[in-house]
């Protein structure tokens, strides 16, 4: 049988209402990118799957939440059972970049004592033109919280996969290192058909020939 996925991340995009978010997800998931957007009411959902290195592969299960603070107290349900998210602000709107401290704390609050991997994302890199928010700004941000910074577009394409690609690889990583760990009533992270991959059996012993 073909081993569909080893895991399965729970992932959550967060972030300020018209950041992008669904732009991004449906760039990633679709690949296909449209000008016109509905706002997302509460959650949306949406999967991929990516092999993180040869042989294994991790299910993408994507969560797209609404910004709008109406839907705060639907979306804050939904942050306990997720072990990454991306902080997502617009490039081009400076308020949606200071409002980032703010998601990343809310998050934290809501998640202890689980561990969530965040990564900070600068979206619509393509309107250079309008940037309102510095790399040098955003990357020293991203140092204060203590994770990786990356600007994307979806509407060039431009470093969308790298954005969830990088985060996947480093809650694996922090999967290996013993950090996060798949825990029972959490959904956070999921094992597949595979669970073993991280988790090798210890050596069983081998039965004595003798017969006394």
């Amino acid at each position: 049988m073909e081993i569909l996925w080893q895991y399965q991340f729970r992932i959550i995009l967060l972030g300020d209402s018209t950041v992008g978010k669904s732009s991004l997800l449906k760039r990633f998931t679709d690949g296909v990118y449209s000008d016109v957007a509905d706002p997302t009411v509460g959650v949306d959902f949406y999967a991929r799957s990516l092999e993180i290195e040869p042989g294994v592969k991790i299910k993408l299960q994507l969560w797209d939440t609404a910004g709008q603070e109406r839907f705060r107290s639907i979306t804050t349900s939904y942050y306990r059972n997720s072990v990454g998210g991306l902080l997502v602000f617009d490039l081009t709107n400076r308020k949606t970049f200071e409002h980032v401290r703010e998601w990343h704390r809310e998050v934290s609050e809501h998640i202890r004592p689980y561990h969530m991997a965040f990564i900070l994302i600068g979206h619509k890199s393509d309107l250079a033109g309008e940037r309102k928010v510095t790399r040098e700004e955003a990357e020293k941000l991203a140092a204060s919280l203590g994770v990786r910074y990356v600007e994307t577009s979806a509407k060039s394409n431009s470093n969308v996969d790298r954005a969830f690609e990088t985060l996947t690889r480093d809650i694996y990583e922090l999967m290996k290192a013993g950090e996060i760990a798949t825990r029972e009533g959490w959904d956070g992270v999921k094992s597949g058909l595979n669970a073993k991959i991280l988790y090798p059996a210890e050596e069983e012993p081998r039965e004595s020939k003798c017969q006394c």
